[in-house]
């Protein structure tokens, strides 16, 4: 496994692994890539809306010439206290950066002195831009602005929130070392700034939800939109995924066999001829969790490996999501009825989830009498919404065509 990008130069050019380019770690990256290759697939299905006229452009008012505004001021100076006071901070320790970014830029730790300077330098930099467009009077603009004008800021909605929403439902999942003692409030509270814990589906409905509330503001049909994202969801689902997997970030299935402490098997799964050993099981060496039994002669930062292989989930889901999202994304041009395919995007996604957590490893709960997941029970309600959806949409253009 490659935890970071200086595993992956190892790799491919046999640099030493562990130097300064460990700071890029692999799921990071990954998910970066799965954001632009999702932004690049929306912004040219809503150019291509546009053109079909289901998404025209709206005229917005904007006032020229006004100073800096208190809150531009504010949030400029926010920024800049964020971004002197982390990286200041991941300089002066640098060693910790290595290992763990995320555990310094998602938490409390910064440079008090670094933030202000950082504070004062981007406020007074938006002052002086401001004051280089100031007019003695203001005057009103009218300005076209398409939806895929709004690319960015939609991308970067979707990015924060999803992460946020991601966060808590992972919260959500240890409740209950809460209520049993094994964790202190303090503690549980402390993981929303951890750089650990995500769940997918966490992050995908505060997302939806808050991308929602920002098309309507800016009268922006949600209902295109979320066609138009449906297949890039898929897809952008599948790169993440690989990056959980050349990681080693725990996100794979339950081993392939078990032996009790008596030597017994308590079960076994033969591979099939046809399937190549790589997709069939993999002991996920040199795993970011540091999971398993050391590997032999490995002098690395992370020199672990799985006792006992196991399925490689991610793959698998690499392969359904690019696998589906293409499909969706040959499909977009045949389906004209409004909302069709993103609701075909809930069935797809909730299917492909609620067969993965039959072999992948993840905590199981009694819900309405039965064990399940967190995952397994969200993917049927969203199959079933999926499938309703559908449906109601179908009755709706039949009675319409009528």
């Amino acid at each position: 496994m490659y935890p970071d990008l200086s595993y992956i130069l190892h790799a491919l050019f046999g640099t030493p692994a562990d130097n300064g380019t460990s700071v890029v770690k692999t799921f990071g990256l990954l998910l970066v890539i799965a954001i632009l290759v999702a932004a690049f697939m929306l912004e040219r299905e809503l150019r291509r809306k546009g053109k079909e006229g289901l998404m025209p452009p709206v005229k917005t008012k904007i006032i020229v010439g006004e100073p800096a505004s208190p809150i531009s001021l504010f949030l400029n100076g926010l920024l800049g206290f964020f971004l002197f006071a982390k990286f200041y901070y991941a300089y002066q320790h640098f060693a910790d950066f290595q290992v763990d970014p995320a555990d310094i830029l998602l938490s409390l730790k910064g440079n008090l002195p670094a933030g202000i300077l950082g504070a004062l330098v981007f406020g007074g930099l938006k002052f002086w831009e401001k004051r280089q467009t100031q007019l003695d009077k203001p005057v009103e603009k009218m300005l076209v602005i398409h939806p895929y004008d709004r690319i960015g800021d939609i991308t970067i909605i979707a990015a924060l929130s999803g992460v946020i929403g991601a966060k808590l439902f992972a919260m959500v999942e240890d409740i209950d070392l809460v209520v049993s003692g094994q964790l202190t409030m303090s503690q549980f509270l402390g993981q929303f700034l951890s750089g650990s814990g995500m769940a997918i589906y966490g992050g995908l409905i505060v997302a939806f939800f808050t991308c929602f509330f920002y098309l309507r503001h800016y009268k922006i049909p949600p209902i295109h939109v979320m066609d138009a994202v449906a297949p890039a969801l898929l897809v952008a689902y599948g790169i993440g995924r690989l990056g959980c997997h050349l990681s080693g970030d725990g996100d794979w299935g339950i081993p392939i066999e078990e032996v009790n402490a008596a030597g017994e098997v308590l079960y076994s799964y033969t591979k099939p001829g046809w399937l190549p050993e790589w997709l069939w099981a993999q002991d996920y060496g040199h795993n970011v969790l540091r999971q398993g039994v050391p590997i032999e002669g490995c002098e690395l930062r992370y020199c672990n490996r799985l006792e006992t292989p196991v399925f490689p989930t991610s793959i698998y889901e690499l392969i359904m999501g690019v696998g589906l999202g293409g499909l969706l994304w040959s499909l977009r041009k045949r389906i004209t009825i409004p909302g069709m395919l993103f609701f075909l995007y809930l069935v797809c996604n909730g299917f492909e989830r609620f067969w993965i957590e039959k072999i992948r490893v993840n905590e199981r709960y009694d819900i309405f009498g039965m064990q399940s997941t967190q995952a397994e029970f969200i993917s049927v309600i969203l199959m079933l919404i999926g499938v309703i959806g559908c449906i109601v949409l179908w009755q709706r253009s039949k009675r319409t065509i009528a």
